[in-house]
């Protein structure tokens, strides 16, 4: 004969685990949501990545060959252009002569650029950076040799 105080113990028991597998099956549902949710976001992630990447591959700085060097080709400005397309260099003369109060001088450049301007020989690279930049509408040069941003 089996004690009745033993039978209500065991239903008592298995009542417990029936709510704690309900509980454990409500948790899993959870689980197994957000990992379908991740698997989402990691397709759209790389998906994103691979378009980024293919639009900063479209307005990188092109390279060219000339004399067996490869040289950086500074593109012409226009609506579809910015200025991340232009290498490091340029960008920086660029923002430190939109940051001037007016015109700028070359040697004014080289200064914030931490150039020897008391050595001429460093200041004509520099120049030749200046007058491709005018050239390409990226900045004004004006009839005194002074340099502004273009608006």
């Amino acid at each position: 004969m089996v004690d009745p105080e033993v039978l209500e113990r065991i239903a008592a028991r298995r009542a417990e685990l029936d709510g704690l597998e309900e509980q454990l099956v409500k948790q899993l549902d959870q689980v197994r949501a957000e990992r379908d949710e991740l698997a989402v976001a990691e397709r759209v992630l790389a998906r994103m990545s691979e378009q980024i990447a293919g639009e900063r591959a479209a307005v990188a700085p092109a390279s060219a060959e000339v004399g067996g060097r490869a040289v950086l080709l500074v593109p012409h400005r226009d609506d579809s252009v910015d200025e991340a397309a232009l290498p490091g260099d340029y960008r920086r003369i660029l923002a430190i002569v939109r940051a001037a109060d007016g015109a700028v001088q070359v040697r004014a450049v080289g200064e914030e650029l931490g150039l020897q301007v008391e050595v001429r020989g460093k200041l004509e690279p520099l120049r030749a950076k200046l007058v491709k930049l005018a050239d390409r509408c990226w900045l004004h040069k004006r009839g005194d040799g002074k340099f502004t941003a273009r608006l």
